[in-house]
């Protein structure tokens, strides 16, 4: 059953919760992102990424999610904090980089769901200092048009 949305910011913060804060503590940077349905996103974000959700506050459709080290919170527009109309794609000039330890099992769940990739997978190595630091990378949209990079750590090599 759906219930309705909560306008007060008080009320929304402090309506009624599941779960708790995340095992390892809060990040020190969470990004919160403004979705148009947060169950579309859910399903996005856990079912296909593989986050899982630490805590939410249903009435005010609110999630925090968490996976490994990564955390984000997904926020259904409310018309609190959009400085401007909302238009797709969402968070342009952006991307969020995802550190994970495997890129197959995502890979393998958005194929599974016929999600198109924004950019295939390939190998990238950046300069930093007077190493190169190298990933394997590709870069999904959320629903919403978010552009996410993730993000398999290959190690470090002299320059080429």
């Amino acid at each position: 059953m759906n219930q309705p949305k909560l306008s007060d910011p008080v009320a929304r913060a402090s309506s009624g919760s599941t779960g708790s804060a995340p095992q390892g503590g809060f990040a020190d940077l969470v990004p919160e992102l403004s979705v148009s349905d947060l169950q579309a996103s859910l399903s996005f974000w856990r079912d296909l990424l593989g986050f899982e959700i630490a805590y939410d506050r249903p009435a005010a459709r609110f999630a925090y999610l968490v996976r490994g080290r990564l955390q984000v919170m997904l926020c259904e527009l409310n018309g609190r904090w959009e400085p401007a109309e909302m238009q797709r794609p969402f968070g342009r000039g952006v991307n969020f980089q995802m550190v994970v330890d495997h890129l197959a099992p995502t890979l393998d769940a958005l194929a599974d769901a016929n999600w198109p990739l924004y950019e295939p997978p390939n190998e990238a190595w950046y300069r930093v200092g007077e190493l190169e630091l190298g990933q394997r990378e590709f870069l999904v949209q959320d629903p919403d048009g978010y552009l996410l990079r993730l993000v398999e750590r290959l190690g470090s090599r002299a320059p080429a």
